[in-house]
C-alpha cells in the first residue's frame, strides 16, 4: 500500500492556477466542477470547450483564434486544432518587456549572467533582423550545436518570429550523431558555440564543426556564439561569423513576428537514435504553446515572476519544454556543465542564490544525490521552492524517501513522463491534489490517457500499455521526409489503429496515479511471464553495494532468461555473497520470476546523452547483433564491456 508523503494545504490550494482554472471554466461554460476529478473529466469529455478555455486562461497572443477548435476530432492520426487560427510562438514568449529577469545562466561556477525581459526582447529583434537579410525565410531549417546558454534562446524566438524551424543537439554529440541529425533536415544556417563547460573543464567545439561541416552541404553560414573565449578562432570553417558582427549593423526594435497558422512547423526534435538513425520529428508552433502553457501554468503552478530550472542539455526535449516557461512570464535558470561539480551542491546552490520556485531535473541525478549522501535540507535555504519534477525514467518510491526527508519537506514532487514524441507530457504533477509514494500524480488534462491489456481492453490496477485514445495538440506534425506519413503512423498508431500506443508499461492506481515499469520494448518475458525493467532496478539499487545496474532478456535455451549487469562502487568486487544478497532482496519484494539468471558485475552502463539507459543496445550487444547507432549514445565504448562475455555461455 501506497502512503501518501505530502498534500497542499488550504492557502495553497485556493491560490494554485488550476483552482482559478476550474471556477473559470466552470464560469464560461455553466458547469460544475467542484474538483480535480471532474475537471479532469471535463477535459477528456468536452476537448473543445476545455482547450478553448485553455487558450483564455493563458492569454494566447494571436490575431485570429477562428472558430474551429478540433477539425476531423475522431480521426487520429489527422485531426486539427484551432486551424483558422493565425499567430507567432516567439511574440507569446517575448510579451514582457521590463527589467526583471527573463534569463539567468550559470556556466558551472565559472561564467555567470543574467538577461532581463527588455535586453532579450532587443538581442531577438536584432538577430531576426539580420536572419532576416541573410535571407531566411518561413519553413527554413536553422540548427543549433550548442550548450544550454542565453544566446541559444535569442536564436530559437528569432527563428521562431520568422516561421523558420528550430532544431539543435547538445555540443557532446559526436560527429556521427550530428550528421545523422542535421543531415536530414538540411539547415540553411548553423550556431555554435566556441566550446562548453563540463567537470571544471573547457571543451572546444569548433573543431568538430570543422569535421562535420563538410558532410552539411546546406549550411550556408556558421554563427558562432563566443562563451569558453572572448575571441574564438574561425580559422578553418567557411562562412563562419562571430553572433555580435553578424547583428552589428542592426539597432533593436519593435520584432515583425511572421502571423502564422496554428500548426506551423516549430521545431524538429529527435528520437535517440539507438535503433538506427534519429527519426526527425516535426512539432508545431500553435501545439506545444498550448500544451506547454497547461502543464507550466496548470500542473506546474507557474505564475508571472517565478524562476524555472530544468536540468537539461539542447538535445533533450525537456530544454524546449524549459523554453516555453517565458510564455507563462517566469524567469528561466539555465545551467550548463556537469550537475556534481566541484562537490555535488552547485545546482541546489543556484537554487538557493536565485530563489528557485520550480526545480526540475531526471531521476537518476536524485537517485545519484541520494547515494552520495547530499542533503540540501540542512545546508541551503530552499525556502522558495514549491514543485521539485523529475523525469527521463521512473522514480522509485525510495527517491520519493529521499526528497522529502534530505532536500525539502513542504514540496509537490512531480514526477512527470511523456517525451520527445510529444514534446510534452501524458501524465504529470497536479498542485492542489495528494502526492503518493512511487506514483506519478495524474493523467494530464484533455490527455484522455488508459492502460491497456494485450487484447486492447482498458484496465486499472494490472500492468499494460499506456495509450491516448483521443486526439491532443502536441501530436506531431509528421516526420521529417515521410511524405506518406507511413513511418509516423508505424510509429505509434500500428499497435492499436486509431489509438496512440506511446510504448511505455504501466500502471493505473487506486488514487488515479500512474506507475511506470519501464519501456515496453524492454520488458522482460521470462517463461510469458511480462516484467518491468523498473521492478529490478527498484530493487537492486537499494543495495549500497550497488551504483547502478542494467537488465535485459537473453535468448536462452528456446525461452528468455534475466541478466542484470551491476555496476558496483568504486573498490568493490562482486563475489557469491553479494549476488545472493542481490538475487534475495529482489525475491522478497518482487517475485520469484524478477531474480536474475545471472547476475554479472560491469564497469559501466551505456545511456543516450539524455541519460537514459539503453536495455536494447546491450541487448543486441549480447546477441551479436548489430548495433546501428552509437552515436546516440553518450558513452558508445560502455557497449564494447558487453561483447562475448564468458559468463553468458552457459
Amino acid at each position: 500500500m501506497t502512503e501518501s508523503l505530502w498534500a497542499p494545504g488550504p492557502e495553497r490550494i485556493a491560490g494554485a492556477n488550476m483552482t482559478a482554472f476550474m471556477r473559470a471554466a466552470a464560469a464560461d461554460w455553466s458547469r460544475d466542477i467542484p474538483d480535480y476529478e471532474a475537471l479532469y473529466r471535463w477535459s477528456i469529455e468536452a476537448p473543445e470547450q476545455f482547450w478553448r478555455s485553455v487558450w483564455s486562461f493563458s492569454g494566447v497572443i494571436a490575431e485570429t483564434q477562428g472558430p474551429t477548435v478540433l477539425r476531423d476530432g475522431d480521426q487520429m492520426p489527422g485531426a486539427r486544432f484551432f486551424p483558422e487560427a493565425r499567430l507567432n510562438f516567439a511574440e507569446n514568449l517575448l510579451r514582457r518587456r521590463d527589467d526583471s529577469d527573463a534569463l539567468v545562466f550559470w556556466g558551472e561556477d565559472r561564467v555567470k549572467r543574467r538577461i532581463s525581459h527588455s535586453q532579450l526582447y532587443d538581442q531577438v529583434a536584432r538577430l531576426a533582423r539580420a536572419m532576416k537579410d541573410f535571407g531566411i525565410q518561413r519553413g527554413d531549417r536553422v540548427a543549433g550545436f550548442v550548450p544550454n546558454l542565453p544566446e541559444t534562446i535569442v536564436a530559437t524566438l528569432a527563428t521562431a518570429s520568422l516561421g523558420a524551424i528550430w532544431s539543435s543537439c547538445s555540443p557532446d554529440f559526436g560527429v556521427r550523431g550530428v550528421v545523422d541529425r542535421f543531415g536530414q533536415i538540411g539547415p540553411r544556417l548553423l550556431f555554435t558555440a566556441d566550446g562548453y563547460i563540463y567537470n571544471g573543464k573547457t571543451h572546444d567545439s569548433l573543431a568538430r564543426v570543422q569535421e562535420f561541416l563538410p558532410e552539411l552541404p546546406s549550411v550556408e553560414k556558421v554563427v558562432v556564439l563566443p562563451y569558453t573565449r572572448e575571441a574564438p578562432p574561425l580559422d578553418g570553417i567557411p562562412n563562419a561569423v562571430m553572433l555580435e558582427d553578424f547583428v552589428a549593423p542592426y539597432p533593436a526594435g519593435d520584432i515583425e513576428f511572421a502571423l502564422l497558422p496554428f500548426n506551423h512547423p516549430l521545431y524538429i526534435v529527435y528520437s535517440s537514435g539507438t535503433t538506427g538513425v534519429p527519426k526527425c520529428i516535426i512539432h508545431g508552433a500553435g501545439g506545444t504553446l498550448l500544451q506547454h502553457l497547461k502543464e507550466h501554468r496548470l500542473h506546474s503552478d507557474i505564475k508571472p515572476g517565478d524562476r524555472q530550472f530544468y536540468f537539461t542539455t539542447c538535445g533533450w526535449m525537456m530544454w524546449n519544454w524549459l523554453v516555453t516557461g517565458l510564455a507563462s512570464e517566469a524567469t528561466l535558470l539555465l545551467y550548463d556543465g556537469s550537475p556534481f561539480h566541484p562537490n555535488g551542491n552547485i545546482l541546489f546552490d543556484f537554487a538557493e542564490a536565485e530563489r528557485c520556485s520550480f526545480f526540475g531535473t531526471s531521476a537518476k541525478y536524485i537517485d545519484a544525490c541520494g547515494k552520495a549522501g547530499i542533503g540540501p535540507i540542512d545546508s541551503h535555504d530552499l525556502g522558495a521552492l514549491r514543485t521539485i519534477a523529475s523525469t527521463g525514467s521512473p522514480l522509485v518510491p525510495e527517491s520519493f524517501d529521499y526528497v522529502y526527508q534530505c532536500i525539502k519537506r513542504d514540496v509537490c514532487l512531480s514526477s512527470i513522463s511523456g517525451g520527445t514524441d510529444i514534446v510534452s507530457c501524458f501524465v504529470l504533477g497536479n498542485p492542489i491534489a495528494p502526492v503518493w509514494r512511487g506514483e506519478i500524480q495524474t493523467r494530464g488534462l484533455g490527455m484522455k490517457v488508459e492502460v491497456w491489456d494485450e487484447a486492447g481492453r482498458p484496465v486499472r490496477g494490472e500492468k499494460g500499455e499506456l495509450v491516448c485514445t483521443a486526439p491532443f495538440p502536441t501530436m506531431p506534425l509528421g516526420f521529417w521526409n515521410d511524405p506518406e506519413g507511413a513511418k509516423y503512423h508505424a510509429a505509434y498508431f500500428e499497435r492499436f489503429p486509431g489509438v496512440w500506443h506511446h510504448g511505455d508499461y504501466v500502471e493505473l492506481t487506486e488514487h488515479d496515479g500512474i506507475i511506470i515499469y519501464g519501456r515496453s520494448d524492454a520488458v522482460l518475458n521470462p517463461g510469458g511471464v511480462r516484467i518491468g525493467t523498473a521492478e529490478i532496478y527498484r530493487q537492486v539499487e537499494q543495495l549500497p553495494e550497488v551504483e547502478e545496474s542494467i537488465v535485459i532478456g537473453q535468448d536462452w535455451q528456446g525461452d528468455v532468461r534475466v541478466v542484470l549487469f551491476v555496476k558496483l562502487r568504486p573498490g568493490l568486487a562482486l563475489d557469491d555473497g553479494l549476488v545472493d544478497r542481490i538475487k534475495a532482496q529482489i525475491r522478497r519484494n518482487a517475485t520469484p520470476r524478477h531474480v536474475p539468471a545471472k547476475v554479472i558485475q560491469i564497469a559501466e552502463i551505456p545511456r543516450t546523452k539524455s541519460g537514459k539507459i539503453v536495455e536494447l543496445a546491450v541487448r543486441d550487444m549480447v546477441h551479436g547483433r548489430p548495433i546501428k547507432n552509437r552515436e546516440a549514445l553518450a558513452n558508445p565504448e560502455a557497449l564494447e564491456l558487453y561483447r562475448d562475455i564468458e559468463a553468458l555461455r552457459s
